[in-house]
């Protein structure tokens, strides 16, 4: 009993964090959904890119049940690291296609197979795996890369949440955001001038 609920807990939460990933994308151009947001070149369209490579290895090949597509490698030179962004030969529609039929696929797998069910991750130190491994480890990869598309969508038009209906804030919250902003960036000063000194200088524009 105890395993079909851990399976099914999982599974409700990686399907959920999913769809917060594709929804980062509504409303955004072309160009800010590719451009780099970081100095590491981190997009929004490249971590669906590579979540859905990303899922479909893990609940692909690890349990034989190999994704039916072909898909570029990260442990392949040749590739050019571009599971983590998306060339200008790749479109959106492309790329969000093919995460939901990855999804598709890796619940083929979750509902087709036991939590306690054996799989292989050559790639890892201990590569014998359960599926509750590859499930846990999943839902990690994929909320940890939904918290990057959280603050690159914010940087971007001031979107945030897990969900489309608080992805904006009223007025008079971004006032109070302001507000608390400014509050945190003096104590931040005060804190790093040390006790019994001025606060930091604010920075000249």
């Amino acid at each position: 009993m105890i395993d079909e609920f851990a399976k099914e807990y999982l599974h409700h939460d990686l399907r959920d964090i999913r769809e917060t990933m594709l929804w980062k994308l509504d409303g955004l151009p072309e160009y800010d959904v590719r451009r780099p947001l970081t100095v590491t070149g981190t997009n929004l369209l490249g971590l669906v890119k590579h979540l859905s490579i990303t899922e479909a290895r893990y609940f692909g090949e690890v349990f034989g049940r190999p994704f039916p597509e072909p898909l570029p490698r990260w442990d392949d030179a040749a590739h050019d690291d571009t599971d983590m962004w998306a060339t200008e030969h790749e479109t959106r529609a492309e790329i969000i296609d093919r995460y939901r039929r990855v999804w598709a696929h890796s619940d083929a797998t979750i509902g087709a197979l036991a939590i306690d069910s054996p799989g292989h991750v050559p790639w890892w130190p201990r590569p014998n795996v359960k599926l509750f491994n590859i499930l846990v480890h999943v839902l990690a990869e994929t909320s940890r890369h939904a918290g990057h598309a959280d603050i690159l969508r914010e940087q971007l038009d001031g979107s945030t949440g897990a969900m489309a209906e608080y992805a904006h804030l009223e007025p008079t919250d971004k006032e109070f955001l302001a507000a608390r902003c400014a509050r945190i960036e003096r104590a931040a000063r005060a804190a790093a001038a040390g006790p019994g000194h001025d606060s930091l200088p604010l920075a000249q524009g």
